[in-house]
């Protein structure tokens, strides 16, 4: 390869794109799997978990290729270290929600009819935290032509802006769900209860990789 070619490389900005894409499948998932889990619909649950560890591998294989062809001399507008964060972040995502989809098929655990208007509108906002991290997230191939800055890069920084805004939300809610959980503790068993906690910590952890994953696009922009 001569010399130039080295230099240039093949950019990591497409497959990086496919990544967050393959990531986001996983999250779409948390909708139909909380549903399962509060119709109390228990071969639907190990359907919905079988498709999601199919997903969260076939984005482990795109995450693997890209860190085994990210190229030492492409010429980067941010640092190796920083696309290899957001790598991981993003890997955090999928894995929670293999991590939330595992739980719900460890036990046929019965939903408390009083909570299942609230852990289904807690998994409407996890998802709309995914959702808010997915718009800023693909526009990374347009912020690598820009070098990171100008216009397109003032958009992302709203919509991660907003990203935090939606975590902020998701926090809350949990707060109150957990409450009226244990409001709730002379109803339910203590194995239930702990089941219900395992639930809501695995759609937590999906937020907090989703804001984490947006910090380092930030970053990104920042530095740029």
């Amino acid at each position: 390869m001569s010399l130039i070619g080295e230099l240039l490389g093949k950019s990591p900005f497409g497959p990086l794109l496919e990544h967050t894409r393959k990531v986001h499948e996983c999250v779409k998932l948390i909708k139909p799997l909380a549903k399962a889990a509060v119709d109390e619909q228990f071969d639907e649950l190990h359907r919905l978990q079988d498709v999601v560890s199919k997903l969260e591998h076939e984005a482990d294989q795109v995450k693997h290729e890209i860190r085994e062809q990210l190229p030492r001399k492409y010429f980067l507008p941010v640092a190796r270290e920083e696309l290899d964060g957001f790598l991981r972040c993003q890997d955090g995502i999928a894995d929670s929600v293999e991590d939330f989809a595992v739980v719900l098929i460890l036990r046929n655990t019965k939903f408390h009819p009083e909570l299942k208007a609230d852990f289904l509108e807690f998994a409407d906002q996890i998802l709309q935290v995914g959702d808010t991290l997915m718009a800023a997230a693909e526009e990374i191939q347009n912020l690598a032509e820009t070098s990171f800055g100008g216009a397109e890069a003032e958009s992302v920084l709203q919509r991660v802006a907003g990203l935090g805004q939606e975590e902020w939300k998701a926090d809350r809610m949990q707060r109150k769900l957990c409450q009226k959980i244990y409001s709730l503790e002379e109803e339910l068993d203590p194995v239930t209860i702990n089941f219900y906690e395992k639930m809501l910590m695995a759609l937590s952890e999906v937020a907090n990789s989703a804001e984490n994953t947006g910090d380092l696009l930030r970053e990104m922009i920042i530095r740029g």
